[in-house]
């Protein structure tokens, strides 16, 4: 930070703080669909959750292929059932370790990022919460920046 001369520097205070909030999202290359859903904290309870609401958005007839990280809810054990009952309609393509790189929601989550909170200070984590939910709701339906970020143009 930069303070002119003759001026005290400011100091913020800060209350230490672990609130946080999950964002799964997953978004459709072809078209530029992103689908999300907010939770109070990732497990495997919550994953299917989403699961269950990204299934509502596959095209009939289609099967869904899900590209997921290594997330330890993402292997769990309670998924066991959910992923055998669906399995005509959905697989999980696990990524190899340590190449996020490889996921098109990275790339997603990077913009949505630098549009929403870069240069900005959310006193509360709500009003993040608030700005990052405008975004994603904008890109719930099919968009040419979202299909060009993930590279099909």
């Amino acid at each position: 930070m930069w303070v002119p001369g003759g001026v005290a520097t400011i100091l913020l205070l800060q209350a230490p703080t672990r609130k946080t909030v999950a964002l799964f999202g997953a978004v459709q290359p072809r078209c530029g669909r992103l689908v999300t859903r907010f939770d109070p904290w990732f497990n495997a309870a919550t994953f299917e959750a989403f699961l269950h609401q990204l299934l509502r958005h596959r095209a009939r007839g289609r099967h869904l292929v899900a590209i997921v990280d290594n997330a330890p809810y993402h292997h769990a054990a309670a998924l066991t059932s959910f992923l055998e009952a669906h399995r005509e309609v959905l697989t999980l393509e696990f990524l190899p370790p340590y190449s996020p790189t490889l996921n098109p929601i990275e790339r997603a989550w990077k913009l949505t990022r630098r549009l929403c909170t870069h240069n900005r200070y959310f006193p509360e984590l709500g009003e993040l919460v608030e700005a990052v939910a405008v975004q994603v709701e904008a890109w719930q339906e099919p968009n040419p920046v979202l299909r060009r970020l993930c590279g099909i143009t």
